[in-house]
């Protein structure tokens, strides 16, 4: 892909009478940014696709680096038409919600990346998706979500013509290796929230599980934006020597891949970490609500043995209240109202009920 041809050795389609051109859509907020370079210095910044297409045709050793944010239908339509783009990657662009991978069509290379960015107010991961289209002498991004910030690498590679000079590929490294480089900041607060869930789980925080959970989720996305990079990357080195790669852009890719490696193995790390912690929560959750029903069910064994404290002397209680109550009735027909013994007799009475009551629940261990 670093032989750079004329466009004429290697466009299917032939350049357009001005009569028979497509009309070109109007230019809205998608189109970030079109510019044309020659020799790795910036040549002009075309206000439409149209005009873009009209210079490059004017300088065929020129570059044109086309920048979209979620574009029409017909833009990209145009572009496709312009460029000689293959349908299917059109279609991938245009659906976007697409995993990371390379495809090659003739003198075309459509990558497929996924850049994530951590939201610190939130807590949360930011995923964006980006479609690249890498020609002889274009490169056209197509950015759906907020990640990557793609005018951080014009203005880097603006600053390094010499870098710029060796043509769409080496645009497409610098964006991997922003791509990568932007998992940074993500790992570190990732790092940083399974710190703070561990706190949470062991200090009984109830909210824990949902955190968790979310955060999962999250990986299982940073994931499959990673580990498909590994693959993607060293397919690329293996087509260094196939392709005549500059050996700067060669030290490029390598330091990428180092990094896209590390970052994938960390993200493993973290899912793991995660499913530990899951179970942890779940251990621990589990043992607190056994302790809680055992703090229930001791509760209501001392309530129960309260319960049955009250009712033996209720009933001991009640027992001489009933003797008494009999005998303080008015009859006149009672034996022992007029019985010498009657007082002492009731006393006894009562005594006795009340001991062999008190027996009977000592021995039940009532009392």
């Amino acid at each position: 892909m670093s032989d750079r041809r004329p466009r004429a050795a290697w466009r299917r389609r032939p350049e357009p009478s001005p009569a028979a051109a497509q009309p070109e859509p109007s230019d809205g907020p998608s189109v970030i940014q079109a510019t044309l370079y020659r020799d790795g210095r910036k040549v002009s910044s075309p206000a439409t696709l149209a005009e873009t297409y009209r210079q490059l045709r004017e300088h065929p050793d020129g570059m044109a680096w086309i920048g979209l944010h979620r574009p029409t239908e017909e833009e990209l339509h145009s572009l496709a038409a312009e460029f000689d783009l293959h349908e299917l990657a059109v279609e991938d662009a245009l659906e976007a919600h697409q995993r990371p991978k390379l495809e090659r069509y003739g003198d075309t290379l459509f990558v497929v990346l996924r850049a994530a960015r951590y939201l610190d107010a939130q807590e949360e991961v930011d995923f964006g998706e980006l479609h690249i289209f890498v020609g002889p002498d274009f490169l056209i991004t197509v950015r759906h979500g907020g990640a990557p910030d793609l005018s951080a690498v014009r203005r880097r590679m603006e600053g390094n013509p010499d870098l710029l000079a060796l043509g769409p590929e080496a645009v497409l490294y610098a964006i991997l290796d922003t791509v990568v480089d932007g998992y940074a900041p993500v790992v570190a607060g990732v790092q940083n929230d399974i710190d703070e869930i561990e706190t949470e789980v062991f200090g009984g925080d109830p909210a824990v599980s949902r955190r968790i959970y979310e955060l999962s989720r999250e990986m299982v996305e940073f994931q499959r934006a990673t580990r498909p990079l590994v693959g993607m990357l060293h397919g690329l080195m293996a087509g260094f020597a196939k392709y005549g790669t500059d050996e700067e852009l060669q030290r490029y890719l390598r330091d990428v891949a180092d990094h896209v490696t590390h970052t994938s193995e960390r993200v493993d790390g973290f899912r793991q970490a995660l499913t530990e912690i899951l179970t942890v929560n779940a251990t621990l959750v589990t043992q607190q609500q056994n302790a809680e029903m055992r703090a229930l069910a001791e509760a209501g064994f001392e309530q129960n043995e309260e319960i049955k404290k009250i009712s033996s002397w209720a009933a001991i209680l009640f027992a001489p209240t009933l003797v008494g109550t009999i005998y303080g009735m008015n009859f006149d027909n009672m034996p022992e109202l007029h019985w010498a013994g009657g007082y002492p007799f009731a006393v006894v009475l009562m005594a006795m009920v009340c001991t062999s009551l008190y027996v009977v629940f000592k021995r039940k261990d009532w009392l």
